[in-house]
């Protein structure tokens, strides 16, 4: 039974008068003061602790800074933080007061300060880095308290259109929504002056203290609203139309045909390019794959077991390939076979016949007598153990087509020519021998990975007769490890992209299972977990030198902001006091550098920025004067900007030539010549010529197809670290490179490999035309890991060949 919602406080007689101006009816008045009362009652003390936890965040991360001068300045903040905290919740409370008041408003009289603040992408603006810093994390955090408030965010915003007489207010104009609290944080920060880190601690603070308790406050207020007559009774349910082919419910464990969509839709971000669902369900993939059609004739097989609360999925028992839960899979190799040697047309994905086809005559049949002939597991297992030996010792392991030729012919030299398999072992050896020949179909020859995985053939043969669950299982340790190690001979990753120490630690961890495994699962487990250790190292320090890459793009990303800032400044300058083209010439290269680097170094904030504003418009005002009629020259104009361009890298000899020809009437010097001065100024290095000369976004594009414009507008969504796999050659190999960041100012995207190393650079329009000719594609969760997609390719061709040798039959 749930428990009772705390009682609402009566509202208080500030409270009330808080909205005596507002136009609506009495009774709405009072609500409004009631639903106030509340918000203070629910809300001062986590705006309290707010800004105590800020202070305490700086104050730890001035312990762990790094130098002196970065301690300095988080002390000087943490000190901000006392004059700051006093009446923070008092000024947070008259803000939200203020959107609850603005919802009876006429429209366009609204005050300007509840007003939700979201980034606009669309804009043509330019932002400083700040502002995109506090962009990024105040999305984040509005976004996934959007969706964990949803459905309370749309009742009450049904609740409060009544009280206002107005249309259903969206999510994101409700006032006690994530929206327009995170921009009342936002705009009191900005108001007390505090520096990027600390706004940025503040709103993290924030979430942790206010929106984490957000729900309560929504429900609380919801059932005020119901209580007081306004819908009473509401409800939200969503509308989900489905089709008659949909309606059924699905009970066993697995995807759903919805998360199938999403799955086929959701890109891949973890550093080592596999699904967030790493551990996929390989009994639900069975059910998925073969329970939606019909087993050969004859067969009944019934439905997978499944994990219920009384049976953790620890204590799973071992699943016997010739146990009734496995009949499917047994019915369809049966199929399968009789399919192929009947003659059926060749499947896609097989390369060759299963490998027990040629010898379906010498199993045992399911249901007959036991045959003599039928060598026992534990020989079976003795034998293989002998090949694995001999593995150990150098020898070299081709494909399981070879291992069963070799287990044949040595069961057949110990046991008398009729010797064979049983049902199960024969069984189990053929699916093996599928998986693996998926497994090769994705691999590139004469890779590391490629002989690594023929060295585990053995090993994982006796593992697989030893526990048949090794097909059902999740998270079987054997499995897990072959995927890692098969990823290395994957078409996704090139030569240069392997990490050495990776590569020579899963050849040591191949080895030791080798040498060590007898009937042992521990063994592989063991192994699994030492590899994925060294992997989770590697992604990290992958991730240490992405980021290096990420920062010095979005270094490049202000810099060419400030340029265009400062060359739209100057032509606003020339535009009104036109001055001589030589000086023209000199404003849009010096000049437009020291222009840039103010604006880098100081901020349009800083008092140093507004005087350069001031001197340009001096500068543009003096040479537009012509030469003579009792103009002179601007001394002090000339003493600044000859210490301003000396901060760009001129000489001073150039540095006064130029500040001469900036401060005098007409542009005029005659100790210079203009062809002087202007061969010094091609010689000079400007600020940020080497990004310029790659920047290919100063030819306008050409116009996109609609393809193209789909797959530009899904590039500007995808999240950081989403991986594309590019065709590099005719014969269609792949490889994976991360999108690591990308900038919807200069459009510039950021690749790197697996190892976190720079490889490509393209910008939006590229890629998206790359994506429409099918030359890069986005990864997804259902292309997440390669033993997954090996395994539904083994399911889907058995289930192709025995459907045919069902047909024919039919």
């Amino acid at each position: 039974m749930p428990s009772p919602m705390p009682s609402s406080p009566p509202p208080m007689p500030e409270d009330t008068a808080r909205f005596a101006a507002v136009d609506a009816p009495p009774r709405v008045r009072r609500l409004l003061g009631a639903l106030l009362a509340l918000s203070r009652q629910s809300l001062t003390a986590p705006l309290t602790l707010t800004v105590v936890e800020l202070e305490r965040e700086l104050l730890r991360e001035a312990e762990r800074a790094r130098n002196s001068q970065v301690q300095a300045d988080l002390f000087a903040q943490a000190r901000q933080i006392h004059p700051f905290a006093e009446g923070f919740s008092q000024r947070f409370l008259e803000q939200l007061a203020q959107a609850l008041a603005a919802l009876f408003a006429p429209p366009g009289e609204a005050p300007a300060a509840v007003e939700p603040q979201r980034p606009s992408m669309s804009a043509l603006t330019l932002v400083n880095d700040t502002d995109i810093d506090r962009d990024i994390v105040l999305n984040e955090i509005m976004r996934r308290e959007m969706l964990r408030s949803a459905n309370a965010l749309q009742l009450l915003g049904q609740r409060l259109a009544v009280l206002a007489a107005a249309p259903a207010l969206d999510a994101e104009h409700v006032p006690f929504g994530p929206t327009l609290l995170c921009g009342i944080v936002r705009r009191i920060g900005d108001e007390a002056g505090l520096e990027l880190e600390a706004q940025l601690a503040l709103y993290r603070s924030f979430e942790r203290q206010v929106l984490e308790r957000l729900g309560e406050l929504l429900e609380r207020t919801n059932v005020l609203l119901g209580h007081e007559g306004v819908l009473p009774g509401l409800v939200y349910t969503p509308y989900l139309a489905r089709s008659a082919a949909t309606r059924r419910i699905v009970t066993q464990p697995g995807r759903s045909q919805a998360g199938a969509a999403r799955a086929h839709t959701t890109p891949v971000t973890s550093w080592n390019g596999a699904s967030s669902n790493a551990a996929s369900s390989w009994s639900a993939m069975m059910q998925a794959e073969l329970g939606g059609h019909p087993a050969p004739a004859g067969a009944h097989p019934p439905p997978l077991p499944t994990v219920t609360q009384e049976q953790p999925a620890a204590a799973a028992p071992v699943v016997d390939l010739a146990a009734p839960a496995m009949s499917a899979l047994h019915e369809l190799l049966a199929g399968a076979r009789h399919a192929m040697a009947a003659g059926a047309a060749p499947t896609p994905g097989l390369e060759a016949p299963l490998p027990g086809a040629a010898a379906a005559d010498e199993r045992v049949v399911p249901g007959a007598a036991p045959d003599a002939n039928a060598v026992p597991s534990a020989m079976v297992d003795a034998i293989l153990g002998q090949l694995q030996a001999r593995i150990a010792g150098g020898a070299t392991s081709r494909s399981m087509s070879d291992l069963q030729t070799a287990l044949l012919t040595q069961l057949r030299a110990e046991h008398g020519e009729q010797a064979a398999l049983t049902v199960k072992d024969g069984d189990t050896l053929d699916l093996l021998g599928l998986l693996f020949q998926q497994i090769r179909q994705e691999q590139r020859p004469q890779t590391p990975g490629n002989d690594l995985v023929g060295r585990l053939q053995v090993p994982l043969a006796r593992a697989a007769l030893a526990d048949p669950g090794f097909f059902v299982r999740d998270e079987h340790p054997a499995r897990e490890l072959l995927n890692t190690i098969a990823e290395l001979g994957a078409s996704g990753l090139q030569d240069d992209d392997l990490d050495p120490q990776l590569v020579q630690k899963l050849e040591r961890t191949v080895d030791t299972v080798v040498a060590q495994y007898h009937d042992d699962p521990a063994v592989f487990a063991a192994a699994n977990e030492e590899v994925q250790q060294h992997v989770r190292a590697a992604a990290h320090k992958a991730e240490l030198a992405e980021r290096r890459h990420v920062e010095a793009a979005r270094g490049k990303e202000r810099l060419e902001v400030a340029r265009q800032q400062a060359a739209a400044l100057i032509e606003q300058a020339c535009a009104q006091d036109p001055p001589p083209r030589f000086v023209q010439t000199l404003l849009r290269q010096a000049w437009a550098d020291v222009l840039t680097l103010t604006q880098l170094r100081h901020g349009e904030d800083s008092a140093l920025w507004q005087q350069r504003l001031q001197q340009t418009a001096r500068i543009t005002a003096v040479t537009a004067q012509p030469p003579g009629n009792g103009h002179a020259a601007d001394d002090a104009l000339f003493d600044e900007v000859e210490a301003a361009v000396l901060q760009i890298g001129c000489h001073h000899d150039e540095a006064r030539a130029i500040a001469r020809r900036l401060s005098t009437p007409g542009g005029e010097d005659d100790s210079t010549s203009r062809t002087e001065l202007t061969a010094r100024l091609k010689a000079r290095t400007r600020l940020g010529e080497q990004a310029e000369a790659h920047d290919t976004r100063r030819l306008a594009p050409l116009a996109r197809s609609p393809v193209e414009e789909d797959c530009y507008r899904q590039l500007r969504t995808l999240p950081f670290g989403t991986w594309f796999e590019f065709i590099s050659n005719q014969q269609g190999d792949l490889h994976r490179q991360r999108l690591s960041w990308y900038s919807l100012v200069t459009e510039h995207a950021l690749f790197v490999n697996p190892r976190g190393q720079k490889v490509a650079e393209y910008t939006l329009d590229t890629l998206a035309r790359l994506m429409a000719l099918e030359q890069a594609r986005v990864v997804t969760e259902d292309r997440g890991r390669l033993i997954d997609r090996a395994w539904q390719a083994t399911l889907r061709t058995l289930r192709s060949l025995a459907g045919a040798e069902q047909g024919e039959a039919a």
